[in-house]
Formats: structure tokens, C-alpha cells, sequence
């Protein structure tokens, strides 16, 4: 409901139609997706104790799963891109970051996500399962399903890895370059007003990029001997369940013009009604 509101308040408000918003609404919709593959099936194996998810079931929710978490690294670096041009060049800004480009920069995120998703599931579900049918997991991720396969999966993991740097770390990487130029522009301005306006227009994003990357490269980056498979599960829940729920309050708390357009939104729905 959080990501939904963020996407009604960023479309309505004619004060949230610059290209910072236009990404934001695309990341709530992706946060919505994320939700859908992981927490009705965790919700129910909770509250109704079904532990169980057929076959199918899991390929579906690991294809999506990929689909939406290469995407989000995807459109992450998109929106660290959109900062960086708006704070180190703003006045190329309008011209770079014109509406044909968005539109091209949020597809291409989006898509990112299909190669991988396609790839890895097809590939892992070609595999035998001639052994116990127990994923070790509160959803169908590749590491715990992989364990179940009774083959050589040697080439996979290789592969595995490879779209992890893809998809994981170099989307990282493109962030941290350009934060080091943002943070490098912004302690050159003179005005400390012009610190903190800059400043501000960039820190809830690298608020939700630091809680989403830290546990994902704890998660697919540290080596299995020095991960227990419930410090995984917890390192799991923070970027599929946690960081999700914590978007909308990071960007509606830390954003005076999303504030302003809630405020507005509550009293055009709340205010007084004549009659």
C-alpha cells in the first residue's frame, strides 16, 4: 500500500513529473512485484502452516524473483545516473534526461531482468531432483534449489556467478562511481544551502541503495562455509520483504516534496465537505 501511494501521489501531483519521480514510481512498481513473488507464500506457510509449493510453483516464483531483483539492481543505477547528471552537469540536465531517454533508461531496466530470469530458471529446473524435495528456504532461490539437484552443476554455478557480477555487483559499481562524483561536486559548492540541497535530493536514494546492496552481496557474495543457512534466510528477508516496506516511508520521510504532496493529497480527501 506504501509503494501504491507513492505511485498515485507521484502521478497526480504536477510538482513530482521530473525524471527523479518518473524513476521512483518505476522502483515502486518493481517493490510491488518483489512483494508479490515472496510474501503471499511466506504469509501462508506462516499462518496456515502449508509448507508446501509445487513444482511449477517454485520455477514461477524463482523466475520472478530474478525478473524483479536484476531489474531493481538495473533501475538503481539508472537513478544514481539521473542524480549524478542532475547535481555534476544541471544545466545539460533537461537535455539528457528528456523524456525519450527515461522512457529508454526505465525499459531497458526493466528488461534487463529477462535474459536472467529466462536463463537461470529454465537451466536450474533442466536439472534431475532424484533426492529429498526439502528447499531449505522461505522461497525458491537458486542456491537451495541447486542443492537439491542430483548432477553436475559445476558449469551453472559458474555461470550463476557471472550474472551475479552482471547484475549484482556492476550495477553497484555504476552507483558507487557515481556517488564518489556527486559527493566530490557537492563539498566543491560554495553555499552550505547549496550543500544540503544537493544533498538532499540524492540521500534517501543512497539510503535504500545501501539497505538493499549490503545484504544482497552478504547474501550471494560470501562464501557458503561462512554463512549458516538461517543467517541467509534473515540476510534474505531484508532485501525481499524489509527494504520493500521501508521504501515508501524513506522517500516519504526524507522528501519535502513527496511530504508536500501527501499533505495535499490528505486534504483534498479528508478536508471538509460542504453540505
Amino acid at each position: 500500500m506504501g509503494n501504491v501511494l507513492i505511485i498515485l501521489v507521484a502521478t497526480a501531483d504536477s510538482a513530482l513529473q521530473s525524471p527523479m519521480y518518473f524513476f521512483l514510481r518505476n522502483l515502486s512498481l518493481l517493490e510491488i512485484g518483489f512483494n508479490l513473488v515472496i510474501v503471499p507464500k511466506m504469509l501462508e506457510t506462516l499462518i496456515a502452516q502449508d509448507m508446501t509449493i509445487s513444482f511449477l510453483g517454485c520455477a514461477a516464483q524463482m523466475y520472478f524473483f530474478f525478473f524483479f531483483g536484476a531489474a531493481e539492481c538495473c533501475l538503481l543505477a539508472t537513478m544514481a545516473y539521473d542524480r549524478y547528471v542532475a547535481i555534476c552537469d544541471p544545466l545539460r540536465y533537461p537535455v539528457i534526461m528528456g523524456r525519450r531517454a527515461c522512457g529508454q533508461l526505465a525499459a531497458a531496466s526493466w528488461f534487463s531482468g529477462l535474459p536472467v530470469a529466462i536463463v537461470q530458471t529454465t537451466w536450474i529446473f533442466s536439472f534431475p531432483f532424484c533426492g529429498p524435495n526439502r528447499v531449505n528456504h522461505f522461497f525458491c532461490d537458486s542456491p537451495p534449489v541447486i542443492a537439491l539437484v542430483c548432477a553436475d552443476t559445476s558449469l551453472f554455478e559458474l555461470e550463476a556467478l557471472t550474472a551475479t557480477v552482471l547484475f549484482i555487483l556492476f550495477p553497484f559499481l555504476l552507483i558507487l562511481g557515481s556517488y564518489v562524483r556527486i559527493l566530490s561536486t557537492i563539498f566543491r559548492m560554495p553555499s552550505a544551502e547549496g550543500k544540503h540541497k544537493a544533498f538532499s535530493t540524492c540521500s534517501s536514494h543512497l539510503l535504500v541503495v545501501s539497505l538493499f546492496y549490503s545484504t544482497a552481496i552478504l547474501t550471494y557474495f560470501r562464501p557458503r562455509s561462512s554463512t549458516s543457512p538461517e543467517s541467509k534466510k534473515l540476510l534474505s528477508l531484508s532485501y525481499t520483504v524489509v527494504t520493500p516496506m521501508l521504501n515508501p516511508i524513506i522517500y516519504s520521510l526524507r522528501n519535502s516534496e513527496v511530504k508536500a504532496a501527501l499533505r495535499w493529497v490528505v486534504r483534498r480527501t479528508l478536508g471538509p465537505q460542504k453540505g
